[in-house]
C-alpha cells in the first residue's frame, strides 16, 4: 500500500526540501498543475529516473490519485522517499478553491506599493487561492486589470464603489514569462524626480515577474553613494569631483524648482503624506526583488568613485552589460 499525504500537509511541507512530480499524461495539463512541479508520465517514470533528487522527499500525484499510487510503491522500492498525493490533482483543487481567501487593504498606499504587495502576496499563496484586495487609489483600477492579464493571474471581480477599488484575483499557475521581455534602464541623470521615476518603473517590472536591469553611469553613480564619507585614497581630481557632487540620495535635487534643496524636501514630504514609498524604499524594494543594479566603470574612473563608496547590492559593469541586457529586453529607457 503507498504511502499518502493529504492536501492539508502537503501545503505545510517546507517546497524547498522536497520534489513534485506530475505522472499524468501530457493532454491533462490543459487542466493546471500543482506550481514547480516536473511532469514525468506514469508510464515513462522509469527511463525518466535521472530527472529524480534522491535527497528530498518526492510527492506524487496525478488526477485522481491511482496511478500516483503506483507510481510512490515503484520509487519507494528503488530507495526513494516518496509519498502520493491523496485524491490527486482534483481533490487537492477543491481543497484550495475552499480555502479562505486571503484579505488585503492597501489602502493610503500609491503606487507602485500595491503592486508590489499583491505580487509578493501571490507568489507566498497556492495556484487557486484567491486574495481580495481593496484600495483607494484610483489608478489601481487600471493597474490590477494590466497586472493580471500580464502575469497570468485571473482577475474574478472588479468593483468600484465610494471610492474604494475591490479586486478578487485567483492565484494561476506561473507562465514563463516570453523571451526578451526583459527591461532595462540606462540612469544617467542625478536629479531626484527622474531616480524617483526610474524606480517606480523597476519595480513595477519586477513585480510582474521580468529580469530588471538598471546601469547607472555619469551623474547617476551620485544616487549609488554611501551617504556617509569613506575613506579610500584619492587624486587631486578625484577629490574635487567627490566634494562637488551630491552623495547618496538624500543629497539629490531636483530637475526642476529644486530652489536650493527646499523643492526636494517639499517632493519628499508630499510622497510621505500621499504614502508613496520613499526613494530609499523603492531602492532597496528593488534589491530585494531582484533587480539588478549595475555601476559603469568607465564613469566611476573618471568621476574618481571607487568602489567601496557605493551602496551594498551593486555590481561593476561596461558597456557590454548594457548591451547584452538591452538586447533580451523589449524595453530599454534613458532617464
Amino acid at each position: 500500500m503507498a504511502k499518502t499525504i493529504n492536501a492539508e500537509e502537503f501545503l505545510e511541507k517546507n517546497k524547498q526540501k522536497i520534489q513534485i512530480v506530475d505522472v499524468r499524461d501530457d493532454e491533462e495539463l490543459i487542466l493546471g498543475k500543482i506550481e514547480n512541479s516536473i511532469n514525468i508520465p506514469k508510464q515513462e517514470l522509469s527511463y525518466n529516473l535521472e530527472k529524480l533528487d534522491k535527497t528530498k522527499q518526492i510527492i506524487v500525484y496525478c488526477k485522481t490519485g491511482d496511478r500516483s499510487d503506483e507510481a510512490t510503491d515503484e520509487l519507494n522500492s528503488l530507495g526513494y522517499d516518496a509519498f502520493s498525493l491523496e485524491g490527486g490533482f482534483k481533490q487537492y483543487q477543491e481543497y484550495i478553491n475552499n480555502l479562505d481567501a486571503i484579505e488585503l487593504d492597501v489602502k493610503g498606499q500609491m503606487c507602485p506599493g500595491p503592486i508590489i504587495q499583491i505580487a509578493d502576496t501571490i507568489n507566498e499563496i497556492e495556484t487557486g487561492q484567491k486574495i481580495h484586495v481593496e484600495s483607494d487609489e484610483d489608478a489601481f483600477a487600471s493597474d490590477v486589470k494590466i497586472w493580471c492579464d500580464r502575469t497570468g493571474n485571473n482577475l474574478e471581480s472588479l468593483e468600484i464603489k465610494d471610492g474604494i477599488i475591490k479586486a478578487s484575483i485567483v492565484k494561476q499557475s506561473v507562465p514563463e514569462i516570453p523571451k526578451d521581455n526583459d527591461k532595462t534602464f540606462v540612469v544617467f541623470s542625478g536629479d531626484l524626480d527622474k531616480t524617483i521615476a526610474a524606480f517606480i518603473i523597476a519595480n513595477g517590472a519586477a513585480s510582474m515577474g521580468r529580469n530588471v536591469t538598471m546601469f547607472f553611469t555619469f551623474w547617476g553613480l551620485n544616487i549609488l553613494r554611501k551617504p556617509e564619507k569613506v575613506s579610500v585614497k584619492k587624486t587631486i581630481i578625484e577629490k574635487a569631483f567627490g566634494f562637488m557632487m551630491p552623495r547618496g540620495t538624500k543629497k539629490l535635487g531636483l530637475s526642476r524648482m529644486n530652489m536650493c534643496g527646499a523643492g526636494a524636501k517639499m517632493i519628499r514630504s508630499i510622497m510621505d503624506q500621499k504614502g508613496i514609498l520613499s526613494l530609499e524604499e523603492l531602492i532597496e524594494s528593488a534589491k530585494s526583488h531582484g533587480v539588478r543594479i549595475v555601476a559603469c566603470q568607465m564613469s566611476m574612473d573618471i568621476m574618481g568613485i571607487h568602489q567601496e563608496e557605493l551602496i551594498d547590492g551593486v555590481e561593476l559593469g561596461g558597456v557590454a552589460t548594457f548591451i547584452g541586457s538591452g538586447e533580451q529586453s523589449d524595453m530599454s529607457l534613458f532617464i
